[in-house]
């Protein structure tokens, strides 16, 4: 039997961030256990020094305001409208409430069940970076608009959001109270009043044996099982989460959810048999996240018009620029630039649907290329398409022509923000690239099935793409056609195996530089195309013989096929290294001379960058080889 009321919540989620991508089951799990509360103006949800509630919540209709008690005034700190989520702290913190929820006016919120909603946390990780920033931006105390952040930023000031810390080794305990296993309750506890800690690292030969919390100490004496002189060792917590120095606050964010802990321990390798460096506690995890890439998206979100939107991208290219002083490892640095880039996009897709007016029909905006597989470090083409509903056929003309305006407008705005528009016109503006769902799946069915006649003005980019705004249920279905399509197309894998093979070569022969011999660029090497091409194009066709659904990114394409083809997983994982190699080459070489980094000049490499550059084109043998073994070339050779 169907649950009207479950779907209903689901429906509304789906509109809003950060639940769009969450798959129809999930919600619904937890939809059927929510709640639907009605608030009258002034009516407050919470309030200071609460206790936490077993829910947060979402607003579905009016505004909630979160308010804080400063100077014995109370001040607004945020507005929650439609969509918002707020009451996060539940997550995050065990202390009570800091803030206060009020309805702002006659207001209706849904009760999301935490207990429920936790798993997908873990499951969904852009999810829970959402949260994340959502929560840290709401538990500042003072916000600052976008005037003030202008004046900053043009006095000079230093306090521009750049710090990429949420991607960055954790700033942790690296002296955490350490008590030998055999160390009495008594004397332990007296310890960690004497340091002032909540917790101690319970150790047997300076090694990891377990932790000891003041929770471990309440639940004995709750039930009167303490006996202060046996060993602490009786009444530690035995399974602990052990993690390495390099790891990252999104990654020990996941481990806690994960493990339901609040504490990590670290050590020299991730292993109990390495030496003991410190603790990673939730409060270190929440200190991180004030100064992260969450915020510079929270300013994108609240932007009112592009002007705006053109300051705050400006923040977002000095981000990517700061981020490699840091060394930031790029995979992070494609995930965080991609997600801010991909919001910014959405923005200014909104600005200009308010210019035009409400669309016709549904619709979604989809990334190509670079953009979609988050690979964009530099100032390069734009890359789009527009797929909208199948529509009576009367209305397909003033249908076709709203969206070709809109996507003018978009494509416009995006050129002002330095990204050209691509030069073969796979743009939303070519009437070819914006077309109804019937008929962009029957054009992906023809190349599909008949690649040699119908891909010349067909590119592989249409592979990759990724949703940025409006109906995800059109690009699902779109999704679901093309891989259908794709099984068992042997002629579809030889065609595109053999377009590969024909991208110019690397090296010459005698393992040199393919350098260009003519033009502007002559004397420097194309490394867009006759490097990068190679592993994304490869990347590609592994991950459509695979069925590998929903992984855009080059890297993570090869570091999932080595689980699913586990006999060459040593192969793909060296390409994954070698094109994040490649991709660095060329976004630092983009990032000093302002351009897209698609030629360097070798001779200004260092020895040791030479060596680097010649590795990694040298394993194209190795792709070209598996290429030509897994599909058999023979076709279109």
């Amino acid at each position: 039997m169907k649950n009207t009321f479950a779907e209903n919540i689901v429906d509304f989620l789906q509109q809003h961030d950060p639940f769009k991508t969450v798959a129809f089951t999930d919600l619904l799990d937890i939809a059927t256990q929510s709640e639907i509360i009605y608030l009258e103006k002034s009516k407050r949800l919470f309030k200071i020094n609460d206790e936490l509630h077993k829910n947060f919540y979402i607003v579905h209709s009016g505004i909630i305001h979160l308010t804080k008690i400063i100077d014995a005034q109370e001040t607004l700190i945020s507005k929650c409208y439609v969509g918002s989520i707020f009451g996060l702290r539940p997550f995050f913190a065990k202390n009570n409430y800091a803030l206060n929820s009020i309805a702002n006016e006659d207001a209706v919120v849904y009760a999301i069940p935490i207990v429920l909603f936790k798993p997908l946390l873990a499951k969904y990780a852009a999810v829970m970076d959402y949260f994340l920033e959502s929560f840290s931006e709401q538990s500042k105390s003072t916000g600052e608009n976008y005037q003030n952040l202008k004046a900053i930023s043009e006095a000079g000031s230093e306090s521009e959001l750049t710090d990429f810390s949420y991607f960055q080794e954790l700033e942790y305990d690296k002296n955490p109270l350490l008590l030998p296993v055999h160390t009495s309750i008594a004397s332990a506890a007296k310890k960690m009043v004497e340091r002032n800690s909540s917790v101690a690292i319970i150790t047997q030969n300076a090694r990891i044996s377990g932790l000891l919390t003041d929770a471990d100490f309440r639940k004995k004496i709750a039930f009167g099982t303490l006996n202060l002189e046996a060993d602490c060792s009786s009444i530690m917590q035995q399974n602990v989460t052990i993690v390495e120095e390099s790891i990252s606050v999104a990654e020990a964010q996941l481990l806690l959810l994960k493990n339901d802990t609040n504490y990590l321990c670290v050590t020299e390798d991730g292993t109990e048999n390495t030496r003991i460096k410190g603790m990673i506690s939730e409060r270190d995890i929440i200190k991180s996240q004030s100064n992260n890439p969450g915020v510079l998206i929270d300013e994108i979100r609240k932007a009112k018009n592009f002007e705006e939107l053109k300051y705050i991208h400006s923040k977002y290219l000095f981000v990517i620029q700061n981020s490699f002083t840091k060394n930031i490892p790029i995979f992070h640095i494609n995930n965080t630039a991609g997600g801010i880039l991909h919001t910014i996009i959405e923005q200014n897709i909104k600005f200009c649907i308010e210019k035009l007016g409400t669309p016709p029909a549904r619709f979604v905006w989809l990334a190509l290329g670079s953009q979609a597989r988050k690979e964009q470090l530099v100032l390069s083409d734009q890359d789009n398409m527009i797929v909208y509903e199948d529509i009576a056929a009367d209305k397909h003309r003033d249908v076709k022509f709203y969206f070709v305006q809109l996507a003018k407008l978009v494509i416009s705005n995006m050129e002002l923000l330095g990204y050209k528009p691509c030069p073969n016109e796979h743009l939303a503006s070519n009437i070819k690239w914006c077309k109804s769902l019937s008929d962009f799946t029957a054009i992906y069915s023809n190349c599909i099935k008949s690649p040699g006649e119908n891909m010349s003005d067909f590119s592989g980019i249409f592979f990759d793409f990724e949703y940025i705004y409006g109906e995800i249920k059109i690009k699902d279905s779109l999704e679901i056609a093309i891989h259908q399509n794709l099984a068992n197309n042997k002629i579809f894998f030889d065609y595109i195996g053999n377009q590969l093979l024909k991208l110019p070569q690397p090296l010459t022969f005698f393992k040199k530089f393919a350098v260009e011999e003519t033009g502007i660029n002559k004397d420097q090497f194309n490394l867009k195309e006759k490097g990068l091409q190679f592993y994304i194009d490869a990347a590609r066709v592994f991950a459509l013989s695979y069925n590998l659904k929903g992984i855009n990114s080059t890297f993570l394409r090869f570091k999932q096929m080595a689980i699913s083809d586990a006999k060459n997983a040593e192969k793909y994982l060296d390409f994954a290294e070698n094109y994040i190699k490649l991709q660095g080459f060329r976004a630092k070489e983009g990032i000093l001379n302002d351009n897209d980094g698609a030629f360097i000049d070798t001779n200004k490499l260092s020895k040791i960058d030479k060596e680097e550059l010649k590795k990694s084109l040298m394993a194209i043998d190795d792709i070209i080889d598996l290429i030509k073994d897994k599909y058999k070339l023979t076709r279109f050779s």
